[in-house]
């Protein structure tokens, strides 16, 4: 779920404001680290927003800190009307076993003339066993389970809307035949007590109950059954019947009784130092913010930084906030609780407290006229956990009537080629945002400016590029769209550029994109282009997202599409296609010798030599990294080792390495078997590919450390990747026109060279004196201060330090400095950035963000950008979103000649041409 920059949607007018308003923010020194996780310490790059409902709006935003990125949303509620029909109101979630969020909140009663607009994961659960929440609940004033031991602390929501955080505990009764009163330990509870009395009822939260002793049913007061330890797992009661259960002393009272004796039981919930009970509550775990105050958890078991779930609340409980923060992810690494808590008062919390996280966090919100809700977070597993409670909130349904339009285009962002469609879909919503009931008659569509037209299906057709509204009306209601109009495509592509399928049947989806003269892209539609496929081996259809999704007819084949876009002279875009998986070796390890680390050494193999692997029983990790690091096909789904088991419980495991530098480690399972076996190992969905292999371990079980057992000894061998077979698909693109002859390089005003440094020498050499090219001085690195020369700002960024190392930070900070400056001066019409190759350094979403901001700075002020690339494996020049890009080899020299103020391209550049040099361009 890759999401490197979130676009900003800004008018034209404003972008300058806007850019110099972003270039502002606050940023930390940069040689700042992040404590902890901490947000705070860095700088949010990119922001939308939008209203739900009436008192409910969703932000969502992306930071970059100094050791990670993160990825943030977050609902802002007005409680200030839930005690009325007119507010927002929130409302525990689920109640019947474990669910996603969106199902459990498709389920929930929102009550006569209400409407679900939100809802967010609950309370930390048995996950494990039964899946019960471990906290109190409390649904429409009723207690619904009560809290295991030392699991009390919830958020809870009064009558009149307002919310807190409180301790919440059972006060309960049994009373037995005879008239005697026992404590009541348990009510629903996850967790029985070991001592004393618990009951079971139809509002428990689980589809099974937890291992239970002797049983008694109870229905209207009486005994109705007496039931011995259940062998097989107890099912929820039925409605009516409540389920009595007891341990230590109370377990002979239980056993005591008899068909028809009258048993009372009674449960209520109370909180803790007083006050009033809420009617709703849902259970958390750690306090994030207390009375104001920001809580320290360092040390803390829970404290890692991981994606979180949290809920706070203003002082007088009328604005609640409630957070998700993704993590486990390249794009986002998480929180520690003491950072949350650093969150939630910066936001404004009182009061905070935070609950389940992990790849149980889950934030769904409603988009305007939508009957349902749109996940808004990216869960750590891929896909959103299921969970047995949560938090929903409800706002007041509108009339049903059309107020307004909510446009957007099919699937993409709000741009256009001219000539080309553009499908645009409107969704009508009522005065509450809501669904309306019946849209009635189709809108009328009309667009301003660029000689466009839109038909009855919202097709936009714009004649010539530039800015135009799109307008849809149907009675009073309107509706309107910004939409960028581009040139015709200079070059299109197939995104993604190859796809491998699994077997006969499995499909996935592909789209075509378009790229203008100034390297901006846009989606180009099913009904413009033309595809040419094997038709006996792949089937191909428009998935009605401005895609397509091809299928395998075959189990085994492998081939490529063709796409091109009709009238436009481009050359076609290639697919590359495969399906059916075999095993591709990596390592077959007769070199096991060469293998270096812990407790690694060679060994006997199958056959052939193998790799041996011996923790020790202390705990330790035996450990072998390659002689070189193993590429990984990028297309592969699994790697397969072979292991010969011990049976001594210890778990192999492989480490990759994503393509942006971060790293996983694949775990196997614990070696209960003796002899050879293959295992398989799922490369993770959630990382950036191609992945490369780093080094094989084993750690030893954990019962054999506790007993200071024998150590283990695994041998492995045959390290393969599974993978279907596809080949490359890129098809070489024609030089860009800034590669231009040495004749129109010289005829610039002024011209600099790229070039290695000299020996003892590296850095940015100031202006100075003419070479024998005529170039005014030469770039041979990034470590020297920036420089403004003939209208040019020159920004040398260096790259020793990564992107989450606090390199990202630094080079930000200095990039948005820079362009402020150049912003302001009045003779300055162009900023270039210097940086050394260096791909492990800097990571995509670093490069995507200097890429948005040197983007919206051109398009701001009309000021020209450009990128150049010092010591690349090779020569490459191209575009993207009007930015230049030259990529100068380490071996050999680049002239580029420059005009600040030129009209068209500001750079041309000529690099040394040696026999076999392709002048391509950068893609």
């Amino acid at each position: 779920m890759s999401n490197p920059c979130r676009p900003l949607s800004v008018p034209l007018s404003v972008l300058l404001s806007v850019l110099l308003a972003l270039l502002a923010l606050p940023l930390a020194a940069p040689g700042a680290r992040a404590s902890g996780g901490g947000a705070g310490a860095g700088i949010e790059t990119a922001r939308t927003g939008r209203q739900v409902a009436p008192g409910v709006r969703l932000e969502s935003y992306d930071r970059l800190e100094a050791d990670r990125w993160l990825r943030i949303d977050e609902l802002d509620v007005d409680l200030a009307a839930a005690g009325r029909a007119g507010g927002a109101r929130a409302e525990y979630l689920g109640g019947r076993g474990v669910a996603t969020v969106a199902d459990a909140a498709a389920r929930h009663p929102a009550g006569p003339g209400r409407r679900v607009v939100a809802a967010v994961n609950g309370d930390f659960f048995d996950i494990r066993g039964t899946g019960a929440p471990l906290g109190p609940g409390i649904g429409a004033g009723r207690l619904l389970h009560a809290p295991s031991p030392g699991a009390g602390q919830a958020v809870g929501f009064g009558a009149d809307g307002a919310g807190r955080v409180l301790d919440i505990a059972l006060a309960g009764t049994v009373t037995l035949p005879g008239g005697a009163v026992r404590p009541l330990a348990g009510y629903n509870t996850a967790r029985p007590p070991a001592d004393g009395f618990a009951a079971y009822t139809a509002d428990w939260p689980a589809a099974e109950l937890p291992a239970l002793g002797p049983v008694v049913d109870l229905r209207d007061g009486r005994v109705t059954a007496v039931r011995a330890a259940a062998r097989a797992a107890v099912r929820r009661p039925a409605a009516g019947t409540t389920l009595l259960v007891a341990g230590g002393a109370a377990a002979a009272e239980l056993a005591a009784l008899r068909p028809a004796d009258a048993v009372a039981v009674r449960a209520r919930p109370v909180a803790a130092g007083g006050g009033p009970l809420p009617v709703g509550a849902l259970g958390g775990r750690e306090a994030l913010v207390v009375a104001g105050v920001a809580q320290d958890h360092e040390g803390e078991p829970n404290n890692a930084a991981a994606p979180r779930t949290a809920v706070g609340f203003s002082r007088d409980g009328r604005r609640l906030r409630v957070v998700t923060v993704d993590g486990r992810q390249r794009d986002s690494g998480g929180l520690t609780l003491t950072a949350l808590g650093r969150l939630m008062h910066r936001l404004g919390a009182y009061e905070a407290l935070n609950l389940d996280g992990g790849g149980s966090s889950t934030l769904l919100a409603a988009l305007t006229g939508e009957p349902g809700l749109t996940l808004e977070n990216f869960p750590s597993d891929g896909r959103p956990r299921p969970v047995p409670n949560g938090l929903v909130l409800t706002a007041p349904a509108g009339s049903g009537k059309t107020a307004g339009y909510r446009i957007e285009p099919v699937g993409g962002v709000a741009r256009a080629f001219a000539g080309l469609g553009r499908t645009l879909r409107a969704t009508a919503y009522d005065t509450a945002l809501g669904p309306v009931a019946s849209a009635g008659p189709a809108p009328v569509w009309t667009a301003e400016g660029g000689g466009a037209r839109v038909d009855s299906g919202g097709v936009l057709r714009a004649a010539r590029p530039g800015r135009l509204a799109v307008h849809v009306r149907g009675g009073a209601a309107r509706g309107t769209l910004g939409v960028d109009v581009l040139g015709p495509p200079a070059r299109i592509r197939a995104v993604p550029e190859r796809i491998g399928l699994a077997e006969q049947g499995e499909g996935a989806r592909f789209e075509v994109t378009g790229h203008d003269a100034q390297g901006a892209a846009a989606v180009i539609e099913p009904r413009d282009v033309t595809l040419e496929f094997d038709r006996s081996q792949w089937a191909v259809a428009e998935d009605g997202r401005g895609g397509f999704t091809v299928t395998a007819r075959v189990p085994w084949a492998a081939g490529r599409l063709l796409a091109s876009v009709r009238g436009v002279s481009a050359g076609p875009a290639e697919l590359a296609l495969g399906v059916g998986l075999s095993d591709r070796p990596l390592a077959d390890l007769e070199d096991a010798d060469r293998w270096t680390g812990p407790g690694s050494g060679a060994g006997e193999g199958h056959p052939g030599r193998g790799l041996a692997l011996t923790p020790t029983a202390d705990g330790g990790t035996a450990a072998a990294a390659p002689p070189r690091p193993l590429p990984v096909p990028e297309l592969a789904r699994s790697l397969s080792l072979q292991v010969n088991g011990d049976g001594s419980g210890a778990r192999p495991a492989v480490e990759v390495t994503d393509a942006d530098g971060g790293v996983a480690t694949l775990r196997g399972p614990a070696v209960d078997w003796t002899g050879w076996r293959e295992i398989r190992l799922p490369l993770p969905a959630m990382a950036e590919r191609p992945f490369t292999v780093t080094r094989i371990s084993a750690a030893a079980a954990a019962a054999a450390v506790a007993a200071r057992g024998p150590a283990a000894r695994l041998l492995v061998d045959t390290l393969a990747a599974r993978t279907p077979p596809t080949g490359s698909a890129r098809t070489p693109a024609a030089p860009d026109p800034i590669v231009a002859t040495a004749d129109q390089v010289r005829a610039r005003p002024w011209r600099f060279t790229v070039e290695p440094a000299a020996e003892g020498r590296g850095g940015t050499d100031r202006p100075g004196a003419k070479d024998g090219a005529g170039a005014d001085f030469a770039l041979n690195g990034a470590d020297r201060p920036p420089f403004v020369h003939r209208g040019v700002r020159f920004l040398p960024l260096a790259a020793a330090r990564r992107t989450l190392d606090g390199g990202g930070l630094a080079r930000i900070g200095a990039l948005r400095a820079a362009l402020a400056a150049a912003a302001r001066e009045a003779g300055t019409g162009a900023v270039a950035v210097v940086q050394p190759y260096a791909p492990q350094a800097v990571d995509r979403k670093e490069a995507a963000l200097r890429l948005h901001l040197l983007a919206e700075f051109r398009r701001a002020t009309g000021k020209r950008a450009a990128v150049i690339t010092v010591g690349a494996p090779r020569f490459a020049a191209g575009r993207s979103e009007g930015v230049l890009a030259v990529e100068a080899p380490r071996g050999g020299r680049t002239l580029i000649g420059a005009d600040a103020h030129a009209t068209g391209d500001w750079l041309s550049v000529r690099p040394d041409v040696v026999p076999g040099t392709v002048l391509g361009a950068s893609r």
